[in-house]
């Protein structure tokens, strides 16, 4: 494993961690008020504004608590910055998903989470460039937007039943790479880095993509189901292929 990349000449983890905490609180107040102002038309209520919250908060709580030990740059950089955009997109979805649940899924709640994941998943391709043009990656900025990926994944597979577009088993693709480093707790071998990996990545937007599209009123149910299946058995095999991998490789660390 390589070592940490070295701090550069201004680099002050309190200060930065004071501008990743205004930044998060100005997306805050941006999708806040996204929230209240179409809260009325999509019937949205203060269990949609809390759950958003909720989420949110415990995002920036953790990553606050990481950014002055794994980015060590003194600026923020725009690539965390578009990570943080994404946040607050995943937390309207999680506010969504909460809403949907105790109250039903109406066609413009299920277009309004579309068209949330939609922007949230097109910014994703964005964050890693902007890291490399400004010459500010890190191990926060990859580990901040492969979480964020992982929540979005969850949430939507938890909207795709609630709607009608797959059974419950589709929860699985969500919880699969929460499994994947719990596991790690019991067998210490699973633990051990793995290398990049264009296959994972691959995945990762097929998944994600797809509960994009099911979630969308227009994606007809019979055929989400057959679709979510497909990418879920996709999923599996892609973890099999890292978890096989792990095994094959215990025996020389």
């Amino acid at each position: 494993m390589s070592a940490p990349a070295a701090p550069s000449a201004d680099f002050d983890p309190g200060a930065l961690r004071q501008r990743f905490l205004a930044a998060a609180a100005l997306v805050a107040v941006t999708f806040g008020t996204v929230a209240l102002a179409t809260g009325p038309a999509l019937s949205l209520g203060p269990s949609h504004h809390a759950a958003a919250a909720v989420v949110f908060l415990t995002v920036i709580v953790v990553a606050a608590g990481r950014i002055g030990l794994d980015h060590r740059h003194a600026a923020l950089g725009l690539a965390n910055e578009v990570t943080l955009l994404r946040a607050g997109l995943t937390a309207l979805v999680a506010g969504a998903t909460v809403d949907a649940a105790l109250d039903g899924v109406s066609e413009p709640l299920a277009w309004w989470v579309a068209l949330l994941a939609g922007v949230a998943l097109l910014l994703d391709g964005a964050d890693g460039w902007l890291a490399r043009r400004q010459g500010l990656a890190s191990a926060f900025g990859a580990r901040f937007d492969m979480e964020v990926d992982a929540l979005l994944i969850l949430i939507l597979s938890a909207f795709a039943p609630l709607a009608g577009k797959a059974g419950w088993w589709m929860l699985l693709a969500g919880l699969l790479r929460y499994l994947f480093v719990a596991a790690a707790f019991v067998f210490p071998w699973m633990a051990a880095p793995l290398p990049p990996s264009f296959r994972r990545k691959l995945v990762c937007v097929v998944q994600a993509g797809t509960l994009v599209a099911i979630a969308a009123p227009s994606f007809p149910a019979p055929a989400s189901a057959g679709l979510a299946a497909a990418s879920l058995a996709l999923l599996v095999w892609s973890f099999a292929v890292d978890t096989l991998w792990l095994a094959g490789r215990r025996g020389g660390r």
